[in-house]
């Protein structure tokens, strides 16, 4: 039997990177760290899924109960009724993981505590997994530092979380480590010394070759890094099978003992390109959804109602010539004539089906191989509220960008009545993408976590729903399986996706870290 592969997985958020390594039969997950609540919920669910799992297919009734609602959600006070197998695996899950807040003492010494615990040493194939917390890095959050007249990024304990992340690769030495982060991470400075240029010769500096997953490009240690491209360190996830284009720096670091037994000049696999996939592939067998109305009467009448009104208004406005609309009110002529509309909200459990338009590998991944078939409904599906003259914003940019292909940009673009939001700096070409569909027939904008604030950047490209995006439809985005199963309110909830690693793209890496080990301990 060929051995387990520990991993630990620090700042692992709802556990998406933790995902795509637990997906291969060589890893095992043995420690995961988070500090939300909500998200540690959601990775502790995860986690008793696959301690079940191993028992068996057979095994993993109690969580689909809790999926399909035969069994209330699970909290620390009140657990269902389960025989002494289920209660072990939930006991190991609560094991595996744990809410720490790393960086303060109390969770460091029980971090350092659970990985003495599992005989994760040196000595011992195992490998380390995570991102540390980006806020401080990506460029909206650096934006919005300046903004702050006392705000200094050398104070900014979150420049320096990685520090927390080196501590483990420094008394610990994994075989090899997989740190991701926001492109902003190359271009962040603390005071005039690049971040990223400190963070390379922190890693090196342990004895680690620090590797591109799309290039043959290595960082060692004695490396000038100022003569690195380092932008050969991002990730394309729409390369790689992921519907949406979201762009990451990601390190593999090869402990140099292990790297040296490749012999001279060797270089790890890469990640081998697919086709692209687009969002309609990804998530038009989802069930169509009406939006819910926010302020007012929310019932199926009244949002028909206010919606053909505003299809009529807005497709009289697009004819005249002035605007040069005419093929954005087809679209919306299209949406008055058609009686098909969603009365859903999704709150009525639906029937689950299996993708049937994405690509076959990309639909075995999200059932899981089939496990979804016990799924009885689809998980985390629910319309958000939004006001009425967002409806009206909602139909009209759905329909122009089904018409001409671009989501409308800015105020020319959204130049009939009754469009312009109330924000003094509309006309300054600032907040251009202020609203932005996802386009039907092409892989989706970076899902982030700002999707938690409001569903503006991520409109539904089909006028007669009038929405954003469901949880659901997101984390089809961000590849997490259909049984994944978000824990906490739904503004929690889209939070974690935003924040996650897309799992598909995790499982490819996890099949180079394997590569990259596997002659070491066959030899």
């Amino acid at each position: 039997m060929e051995q387990i592969i520990k991993i630990v997985d620090l700042f692992a958020g709802p556990g998406g990177l933790g995902e795509g390594f637990s997906s291969h039969p060589a890893f095992r997950i043995s420690v995961s760290a988070e500090m939300e609540s909500s998200a540690h919920a959601t990775l502790r669910l995860r986690a008793f899924y696959r301690c079940l799992k191993r028992l068996g297919e057979d095994a993993l009734a109690p969580y689909f109960a809790i999926c399909n609602g035969e069994k209330p959600p699970i909290d620390n006070t009140a657990l269902p009724h389960w025989d002494e197998q289920t209660k072990a695996a939930w006991a190991e899950a609560c094991e595996e993981a744990m809410q720490l807040t790393l960086g303060e003492a109390e969770s460091n010494a029980k971090l350092d505590q659970a990985i003495k615990s599992n005989k994760i040493s040196s000595d011992v194939p195992w490998v380390l997994i995570g991102g540390p917390p980006c806020q401080a890095y990506s460029l909206v959050g650096r934006a919005r530092n300046k903004g702050k007249a006392d705000y200094k990024a050398e104070d900014d304990h979150r420049h320096f979380l990685y520090k927390e992340y080196l501590r483990i690769i420094a008394e610990n030495k994994p075989h090899v480590f997989v740190m991701e982060n926001v492109k902003g991470i190359l271009s962040s400075k603390i005071g005039s010394q690049l971040i990223f240029h400190s963070i390379l010769k922190d890693l090196s500096g342990c004895g680690y070759q620090i590797h591109s997953l799309v290039t043959d490009t290595c960082f060692m240690q004695g490396d000038n890094p100022a003569t690195l491209d380092a932008r050969k360190f991002i990730v394309h996830a729409e390369k790689y099978g992921v519907p949406q284009a979201r762009h990451r720096v990601i390190l593999l670091g090869i402990r140099e003992d292990i790297g040296n037994v490749k012999g001279p000049g060797w270089s790890p696999p890469v990640l081998h390109e697919k086709g692209q996939v687009s969002v309609i592939e990804a998530i038009n067998d989802l069930p169509p959804l009406r939006s819910r109305i926010s302020k007012g009467e929310d019932s199926p009448e009244r949002w028909k109602s206010l919606l053909l009104k505003h299809c009529h208004d807005l497709a009289t406005q697009a004819r005249l010539k002035k605007h040069s609309l005419d093929c954005v009110a087809d679209v919306l002529d299209n949406v008055v004539t058609n009686a098909r509309f969603p009365i859903s909200l999704g709150k009525i459990p639906s029937e689950y089906q299996p993708p049937k338009y994405c690509p076959e590998d990309l639909s075995a991944w999200y059932t899981t191989q089939g496990t979804t078939k016990k799924l009885r409904n689809i998980l985390n599906h629910e319309a958000r509220g939004h006001m009425e003259s967002d409806l009206r914003r909602y139909v009209y940019a759905a329909s122009f960008a089904r018409a001409t292909g671009a989501s409308p940009k800015g105020y020319k673009d959204f130049a009939l009545k009754g469009l312009a939001p109330d924000h003094e700096n509309w006309e300054s070409g600032k907040f251009a993408d202020r609203f932005r569909v996802q386009l039907e027939g092409r892989p989706s904008t970076t899902i982030t976590s700002h999707i938690a604030k409001d569903g503006h950047y991520f409109i539904h490209y089909d006028p007669r729903q009038c929405r954003s995006l469901t949880v659901r439809e997101a984390a089809r985005l961000q590849t997490f399986p259909d049984d994944y199963f978000f824990q906490g309110n739904r503004t929690q909830q889209y939070h974690q996706v935003g924040n996650a690693v897309p799992s598909f793209l995790a499982s490819q890496i996890a099949d180079i870290v394997y590569a990259v080990l596997h002659r070491p301990l066959m030899d």
